[in-house]
């Protein structure tokens, strides 16, 4: 069964969904946890925005979900890119009407020592995981606040709690997200942090080597000693893990939880 007949078989078999016609937006969702994400939400009754830099992957995972396009739109956006945001999140709003969810997802890594960072580099890190988080709450905002009714949901990681080497403007940005959830929720609209420790995703597979050169150490020992050395089963964090989380927040009935940060690492931060 594909996932379009798997979503209309379940509604059809009465299962209401905990999402059931609510709006989301989740930006550097063609793939990875993001794709995740909104596979989740759609199953749960959702109608998805998927938002990514390569329109084109947007758009084909968009179709895997809906066709038709009914329940599902794909936009390309870069996020670091006022315009572009803008333009993206008017289009979604005007297809569907509304704006339920914001899943502030989309990241980049790269990984270098501090003292030979390059500025550029910095500036590109920091544009994209925070520039991006503004934007896009920003251009959310004024639809949940018409509407009297929203969650943002950021993507943050266990760097948003301590640090690692090699990893300074990522840890920089990940622990501002936290920053940024606070103050939305405190200006009225429910805001969470989700904290995964590593996940296997091309981000983290592109990683393992440039932290071996880096460090000095083979491959193996990057994922043994380093990727999961804190956590109390050896076992990476899955797409699936983090999707689950986002969906309870999402579907959280009030706003009980707001202002917090989810971490999911397999133990390997706890608070």
């Amino acid at each position: 069964m594909n996932l379009q007949n798997e979503i209309l078989s379940k509604h059809a078999d009465g299962a209401a969904g905990r999402l059931l016609n609510k709006v989301a937006v989740i930006t550097g969702a063609a793939s990875g946890i993001g794709k995740e994400i909104a596979l989740s939400f759609a199953r749960e009754g959702a109608k998805v925005v998927i938002a990514d830099l390569d329109q084109h992957a947007a758009q084909k995972a968009a179709s895997e979900i809906d066709p038709m396009g009914e329940r599902a739109l794909g936009v390309g956006m870069d996020v670091s890119n006022e315009e572009q945001v803008e333009r993206g999140m008017a289009q979604a709003i005007e297809t569907f009407g509304r704006l339920d969810v914001l899943v502030s997802n989309a990241g980049v890594q790269i990984v270098a020592p501090l003292v030979d960072f390059d500025f550029d580099k910095w500036k590109k890190m920091l544009s994209i995981h925070l520039d991006g988080a503004f934007l896009t709450t920003r251009a959310a905002l004024r639809q949940m606040y018409s509407q009297k009714s929203g969650s943002i949901i950021y993507m943050g990681s266990v760097h948003s709690k301590e640090a690692s080497p090699l990893k300074a403007p990522y840890v920089t940005a990940k622990h501002g997200l936290v920053g940024l959830a606070k103050v939305v929720a405190k200006d009225g609209v429910r805001a969470n942090v989700i904290c995964p420790g590593f996940v296997r995703t091309p981000l983290v597979d592109k990683q393992i080597p440039e932290q071996a050169r880096e460090l000095g150490i083979s491959e193996a020992d990057v994922i043994k000693a380093v990727m999961l050395k804190e956590t109390v089963d050896g076992e990476f964090t899955t797409v699936q893990d983090v999707a689950e989380a986002a969906l309870f927040l999402a579907a959280f009935p009030s706003n009980a939880l707001t202002g917090q940060s989810m971490v999911v690492s397999h133990g390997w931060f706890m608070q």
